[in-house]
């Protein structure tokens, strides 16, 4: 009986063990698949994708430029329908400024359109209408346009082919840059503005008056010469008005003396020439008797 029940529990353990160590296989694939992500298709596959029409650099504005994304299969195996994501990342410009359609012979192809920051990602609706052989290639077809305001960045396409079970068959990406077709905006220099000075009250300290020293009291002029100074540098003043109506009056004095003097010589002479002329006695009349 003890031996029966020792065997029991070795098994009962060594089954334990075993769904222990079971549990922890499938965690850790689970892990591994959860942070690899889609994982491409085996190297024996041989699939590979290539983006071609890029140019060398794209300008802003109403130029739209073409750009085809290739896959392409080399092997023996079979044919697989194509799902295509293509992956946009910007920098030096925002997504809104960027124009992508997906185009095919018969129109537009929808898209399903998901962004994140400044990552874009357009995926297919529907399966790519043509189909993945053996030494065949796949094409999609993008038209891609920039905005007028775009002065410079950069972006990266990442053109991603999946079959229909969403893995990954390859992947190709390239990085060009983006300019503008007008020169950013220059800002104006601000005009000076001279800013008035503001009026500042000047602060008077009061300062002590010096006590007159004899130097100085010897230097002070009397008050009768800071008169004539004044007076002297003052022009025309009272005093030389005085001389001046003096000498006027003193000219018209002696004007008069000459002239009085001048009519009582004439007088003079009259008197003294009355001598020699012959008088004339008054005539009397007498009566002459007949």
């Amino acid at each position: 009986m003890a031996s029966g029940q020792d065997r029991r529990e070795d098994e009962a353990v060594v089954m334990v063990w075993r769904n222990a160590l079971r549990v922890g296989a499938v965690l850790a694939c689970l892990t591994g698949t959860g942070l690899a992500g889609p994982t491409p298709a085996s190297a024996a596959d041989r699939f590979a994708t290539e983006l071609s029409g890029l140019p060398d650099e794209f300008t802003a504005g109403d130029q739209v430029r073409t750009v085809s994304a290739v896959v392409s299969r080399k092997g023996n195996g079979g044919c697989v329908k194509v799902r295509w994501s293509m992956v946009l990342s910007v920098q030096g410009l925002r997504l809104d400024q960027v124009k992508m359609d997906r185009v095919e012979e018969t129109g537009s192809f929808p898209l399903e359109i998901r962004t994140e920051g400044a990552v874009a990602r357009l995926t297919d609706r529907q399966l790519d209408p043509g189909t993945l052989c053996p030494d065949r290639t796949v094409t999609a077809t993008y038209r891609v346009a920039f905005a007028e305001d775009v002065t410079r960045g950069r972006i990266t396409m990442a053109a991603e082919a999946y079959d229909p079970n969403l893995r990954l068959l390859a992947r190709q990406s390239a990085t060009r840059q983006v300019v503008g077709t007008a020169p950013p905006p220059t800002t104006a220099a601000p005009e000076p503005t001279t800013a008035s000075p503001e009026p500042t009250e000047e602060v008077l300290e009061p300062t002590e008056e010096a006590e007159p020293t004899e130097e100085a009291l010897a230097e002070v002029p009397p008050p009768a010469a800071a008169n004539r100074s004044a007076n002297q540098s003052g022009g025309f003043g009272v005093v030389q008005a005085a001389f001046l109506l003096g000498g006027l009056l003193l000219f018209l004095g002696v004007g008069l003396l000459m002239r009085l003097r001048q009519l009582t010589r004439t007088a003079a002479d009259g008197v003294e020439g009355g001598d020699d002329r012959p008088v004339r006695r008054p005539v009397r009349w007498t009566t002459v008797r007949r």
